[in-house]
């Protein structure tokens, strides 16, 4: 055999004894992986065994632990509902023994509803039967009766109600009285002007008596002369070294007036002299009327006047009212106006310039028909733009409504200016009888005593009888007489009316 082929026979058994041993060697340990892993596994089955049997025992104990807390969970509710139970049982026993007790009142109360109503139809009838001994004993029907007792009812409360309005009229009263005070006083001591001290009659100073004698003139030539140009009438009597002078356009007469002077003073006296400075006289005048009006505008800060209406207002200034300027009380009244207006926040142009015009119409009252307020209204209407100003001054004297609130300050500041001490001056006569009259308005009342008229006619006091006016009466007598003054005289500003009522116990020791 060749040594090659012997190589290769050696070559290939060492290869099949090498594949042969590594196959024993492979066996051999997958053998003892495989008794490893069967042993790994019988410990891994072991073990899981064991957290079995725990998990196993402790859900037995949860399941014990739950079922007992079921179970006594149901215990209590099971108590729990047996003791509500008895709570219903109990609730029903009540309410069967309080319908009981129901049933039982109400057994009782329809008892005594029919002895009630028994009762009130007797009460009725002996009600009915005492009121017809009542009516036979006092002879008054219970009609009557009624009557007289709606009429004490009504009595009673009409005495409620003037309580009720007096008390509610003094408190308006003091609040208006406070606020209009305040306003009139900041007016009147803003606003001062002098005290009237002039005559209404005009009289004309001789130097002498023979004077007398030229005027007349022979046969009265002259004094027919002067009474012809001036239209004025010419007083001559025994009156020492005075000559009166009587007309009733004042406007006349202070020509008159002031000719008769300049006459006097010259010396020439005869019917041409006396025409010619009369009629020079008439000329000064116009100028010193017109002057006198575009003064008195200045004076009221108004501007802008038609000139008729300032020459009306410069005739005012020989014009008297009670002894009181006219035109300085139109002034005064302008002034006023314009303050209240300011306080009040109202128009104070239209106040100021109704307030200057509102006794316009007194510069030709003798010559026209009618009250001065209407009068001044038409002239007014005639020359002045605005129709509010014409109606303030054709009803500052309430002879026409008025309508606006710079018309009722127009009104309130003539009545001012009219009743300020010194304003104005009436004669006797007049005055007597206006406080007579104030005196018998108050005793024409039931319960009055006796009345005095005191200030001047400024109050009214009023004595009563305390049998007849208890403290409401009097206070309702005092309205009443108030208002009964307010509709029967005309007066200046305002009059108080007090009413009096006192009652006296008088003993004697002995």
């Amino acid at each position: 055999m060749p040594h090659s082929l012997i190589l290769i026979l050696v070559g290939l058994a060492c290869f099949i004894c090498g594949g042969v041993i590594a196959f024993f060697l492979r066996h051999q340990l997958a053998v003892r992986r495989f008794h490893k892993a069967e042993i790994e596994a019988r410990e891994l089955l072991s073990h899981a065994n064991d957290e079995s049997k725990g998990i196993l025992l402790h859900a037995k104990e949860g399941s014990l632990e739950i079922k007992s807390g079921a179970e006594k969970e149901a215990r209590e509710r099971r108590s729990e509902l047996q003791k509500q139970e008895r709570r219903l049982i109990q609730k029903e026993e009540n309410l069967e023994r309080k319908l009981a007790n129901l049933e039982q009142r109400e057994q009782t109360i329809t008892t005594k509803d029919k002895e009630l109503e028994k009762i009130r139809s007797e009460a009725a009838e002996l009600r009915n039967r005492q009121i017809t001994q009542l009516e036979v004993i006092s002879r008054i029907s219970s009609s009557e009766a009624r009557e007289m007792l709606l009429e004490r009812i009504e009595s009673e409360i009409q005495e409620e109600a003037s309580c009720r309005v007096r008390r509610m009229e003094e408190k308006v009263k003091e609040e208006c009285e406070e606020k209009s005070r305040c306003i009139l006083a900041q007016a009147i001591q803003r606003c001062t002007t002098e005290v009237v001290s002039e005559s209404t009659v005009s009289t004309v100073s001789l130097p002498s008596d023979e004077i007398k004698g030229r005027l007349i003139g022979r046969e009265g030539r002259n004094i027919r002369a002067l009474e012809h140009a001036t239209g004025v009438e010419l007083i001559i009597d025994d009156t020492p070294e005075s000559v009166t002078l009587s007309c009733f356009d004042p406007v006349r007469r202070e020509i008159a007036r002031l000719a008769l002077n300049r006459l006097i003073l010259d010396g020439r006296i005869h019917p041409a002299r006396i025409e010619e400075t009369v009629q020079k006289v008439r000329e000064e005048m116009e100028v010193i009327i017109q002057k006198e009006g575009e003064q008195a505008a200045l004076k009221a800060k108004v501007s802008g006047l038609h000139p008729e209406l300032i020459r009306l207002l410069g005739r005012l200034k020989y014009r008297f009212s009670y002894g009181q300027n006219v035109l300085t009380h139109s002034v005064e009244v302008a002034l006023l106006s314009a303050i209240m207006a300011s306080e009040l926040k109202a128009n104070v142009d239209i106040a100021r310039r109704a307030g200057l015009l509102h006794d316009i119409g007194k510069a030709v009252d003798f010559e026209m028909e009618g009250s001065h307020a209407h009068i001044g209204g038409e002239i007014v209407r005639q020359w002045e733009k605005s129709p509010l100003v014409a109606k303030i001054v054709a009803s500052h004297h309430e002879e026409v409504p008025i309508t606006s609130v710079e018309g009722f300050i127009v009104s309130s500041a003539d009545a001012v200016s009219g009743a300020r001490p010194g304003a104005r001056r009436e004669s006797l006569e007049k005055y007597l009888k206006r406080l007579e009259e104030l005196e018998n308005i108050a005793k024409g009342f039931s319960g009055v005593e006796k009345t005095y008229a005191v200030q001047a006619g400024r109050e009214i006091r009023v004595m009563v009888k305390p049998g007849m006016i208890d403290d409401i009466s009097a206070m309702r007598l005092a309205r009443d007489i108030a208002k009964r003054i307010e509709d029967s005289l005309s007066y200046p500003g305002q009059i108080r009316v007090t009413v009096i009522r006192e009652t006296r116990a008088v003993e004697y020791a002995k």
